[in-house]
């Protein structure tokens, strides 16, 4: 039987899905309508914005770092331009494989390896890391042609900071070197401001002038607006801002004076700081050993690093900062003054020195040739007395001598201009009471008090404190906060700031009681421990000799040079002001081990106010007896200073250079402002030049060379653990 269709039933039923239909339809277009408005109106600025970055890089493009000259305007640290070859790990797959087949095109050393390694553990996967650096034209060529087969590899123009004369006052400049982990973990804690203005860099100043003046040397980091294609490669540069070079620093050492110290001390180990006190200013900064700090700027292999961190001297030891010693006698004309402040002697009282000083069982020795008899306070100090000031702290106690000395500067921070520096030890009993733990080593005995008046004990202070409380005392109490940066310079709006020591609050010294010193330390060089030493000079000098030990000895034990081992003996001392009428130099100065102060640190000191009062430099002749403890007074036809060339200048390359001075101010701006962000043709520049804006280009093209630079070079050596030194 044929069943009967209901065609309203159907018609109805199709009209349904048909509204259906039509509705989901409509919905989606109502969805796909509103997802345009969204994008298109509500997040329009978001969007293009996203879109312009996709289709534009912003590149940081780093400042070249700023200079740093001597007071003669010679150029101590500059920069290079060179290429780098780089790889990214997040984007290499096999990263061992990879380094092999670089090695076929590139020489890659062991150290270049182990160099990478340990970058790569200090880095993120996404940031760039130097392999080999300072590629030459041909192995650049090599890579490029090659460069297809090495995805995540990359030649980058690089800037490196370079110091010309090496060595020579490394402890004064420091170095710069890698970001590391906790740098970055700081950098993040800055301002935003601050933040963007080290975006790109990699390198921030590790110690010494470098470090406490990154701010003024790092300059203002500029940008480029670059348009790229789908695959990242730059197409055109749309604008750019180019970055400001950091500032020069003139400071006041004179490199030749830096580097005939040096020369003086030979192998030996020590330090000497001179001070003008007129003004605080440092003019002579030593530390020996020392270090070559470009060792440090590409990052220091592991055999050099473990050279310097373990050699026995301790050449990344910045002694003149952070050595402390007992000041031995040189300690004497201060505890004299203490005497004269508190009224416990005259300049005429007479104490009898017959060679000893007992204090309960315990006999306090002077050393065998010492002459004894009367002392007042004149001879004690021309004499050197050692039974006259353990008779003058018995008589003024720890805290008196404790109070008397502070005001000095001795056991604080001079402030100096660098960091790291170390307070040193002035005992008191407040001070003994913190310094142990065990209740019977907190107490102070009165017989620790006694060998305080020689500068031994408890006694240990750095050769810029002794340097600072000499200027302090040769200027009747007025102080100043030293310093090593006198000028800086920016060099494209052409503004010289000129930094003044910040004056502290004076000494309470009366003129007349410091006259009564003055002079007595004047009969030291006429008369006294240094008399062969300054015989002759054409000035006239105060001064006062030394001789610490090194190591304590029993009490019936007798001191013998010959039978201790060398870092065992006692060490070698000697304090100097010069002229005597309106003293222009203060300097301390401390051989290690060398043994009585006016045979091997008085004699440095003679020759460098030779240098800087008489212009005089020494002889070779004279030089090398003084490297060998053996001078006295000079010996040799002297030279005049303006007549000896400037230590030896090494560029980036290792090529012996002319040094000369630092180029105008007019012509440094230009070079500045004219410089190119592309990529340098990797020849070092000549030492000493004045850097352009930096070669932070996205794509690598060739360009003309960096303006020329000009300076000098040197080595040396130090204890990481003391100085904050860091691989």
């Amino acid at each position: 039987m044929t069943e009967l269709k209901n065609l309203e039933a159907e018609l109805g039923r199709f009209r349904t899905r048909l509204w259906a239909a039509a509705a989901f339809v409509l919905a989606c277009f109502g969805l796909l309508v509103f997802r345009m408005l969204v994008l298109q109106v509500v997040r329009h600025d978001e969007l293009a914005m996203q879109a312009e970055a996709n289709r534009v890089a912003v590149v940081p493009i780093v400042p070249n770092r700023g200079l740093i000259v001597d007071r003669h305007g010679v150029v101590l640290a500059n920069n290079y331009s060179a290429y780098t070859l780089e790889i990214t790990p997040s984007k290499v797959d096999d990263l061992e494989a990879t380094i092999n087949e670089l090695s076929t095109l590139i020489d890659i050393q062991p150290r270049d390896r182990r160099r990478f390694k340990r970058l790569r553990e200090e880095s993120k996967r996404f940031e760039s890391i130097p392999i080999r650096t300072r590629l030459s034209d041909d192995e650049v060529a090599r890579f490029i042609a090659q460069r297809y087969r090495f995805p995540g590899v990359d030649i980058q123009a690089r800037l490196f900071r370079h110091y010309p004369f090496g060595e020579t006052a490394s402890h004064v400049l420091g170095y710069i070197g890698r970001i590391n982990q906790r740098e970055k973990e700081q950098i993040e804690e800055w301002p935003e401001e601050d933040q963007a203005n080290y975006r790109g860099t990699d390198y921030i100043g590790k110690l010494g002038i470098e470090q406490a003046y990154e701010r003024e040397l790092h300059g203002i980091t500029g940008f480029e607006e670059v348009e790229t294609s789908a695959g990242g490669r730059a197409v055109r540069r749309l604008r750019s801002n180019p970055a400001t070079p950091g500032n020069t620093l003139k400071l006041s050492i004179d490199i030749k004076l830096q580097a005939l110290i040096e020369r003086l001390y030979g192998n030996r180990r020590g330090a000497l700081v001179a001070i003008d006190p007129r003004n605080g200013e440092v003019l002579a900064f030593v530390s020996k050993p020392t270090f070559d700090p470009n060792l440090f700027v590409d990052g220091i292999d592991t055999e050099s690093w473990k050279e310097l961190n373990e050699s026995i001297d301790k050449p990344l030891l910045n002694r003149a900062l952070r050595g402390t010693y007992p000041p031995g006698s040189t300690y004497k004309p201060f505890m004299a003054l203490a005497a004269l402040n508190t009224g416990k002697r005259g300049p005429n009282t007479v104490i009898m020195d017959h060679g000893v000083f007992v204090f309960g069982n315990h006999r306090f020795r002077s050393p065998e040739n010492e002459q004894g008899g009367a002392m007042d306070m004149r001879r004690s100090i021309v004499k050197s007395s050692n039974v006259y000031y353990y008779s003058l702290a018995n008589e003024l106690g720890v805290d008196t001598i404790h109070d008397q000395m502070a005001p000095l500067g001795f056991g604080r921070l001079t402030g100096i201009d660098l960091q790291g520096e170390v307070k040193g030890i002035l005992p008191s009993t407040e001070w003994k009471r913190k310094a142990y733990r065990r209740p019977e080593q907190k107490k102070w005995y009165a017989g620790e008090t006694i060998s305080l008046g020689i500068g031994q004990g408890y006694n240990s202070f750095t050769m810029l404190q002794v340097a600072s409380a000499l200027a302090t005392l040769v200027s009747d109490g007025q102080r100043y906060q030293p310093r090593l940066v006198r000028e800086i310079e920016d060099i494209v709006q052409r503004n010289r700031r000129v930094i003044s020591s910040q004056a502290l609050p004076p000494a309470p010294i009366r003129p007349a009681h410091g006259a009564i010193i003055r002079e007595a330390m004047f009969g030291v060089t006429q008369e006294g421990t240094s008399t062969r030493v300054f015989m002759g000079a054409p000035y006239l000098s105060g001064g006062k000799t030394g001789t610490a030990q090194a190591v304590t000895l029993k009490q019936n034990e007798k001191y013998n040079a010959a039978k201790l081992d060398e870092y065992k003996r006692d060490h070698s001392l000697y304090e100097a002001f010069a002229p005597l009428e309106s003293p222009r130099v203060a300097l301390a100065v401390i051989v290690e081990n060398a043994g009585f102060g006016a045979e091997a640190a008085a004699p440095i000191a003679r020759r460098v106010l030779d240098y800087l009062l008489a212009g005089v430099y020494p002889s070779e002749e004279d030089i090398a007896a003084v490297q060998q403890g053996r001078a006295a007074s000079p010996i040799g036809v002297p030279r005049r200073v303006e007549d000896v060339p400037l230590p030896p200048g090494r560029d980036a390359f290792a090529t012996d250079v002319i040094v000369s001075p630092a180029l105008p101010a007019a012509a440094a701006a230009a070079a500045a402002s004219g410089a190119s962000a592309a990529a340098p043709t990797p020849t070092a520049a000549p030492v000493g030049a004045v850097p352009s804006s930096s070669p932070a280009a996205p794509t690598l093209t060739p360009s003309a060379p960096l303006p020329a630079m000009r300076a000098p070079s040197r080595p040396a050596s130090a204890s990481p653990a003391a100085s904050g030194a860091t691989p």
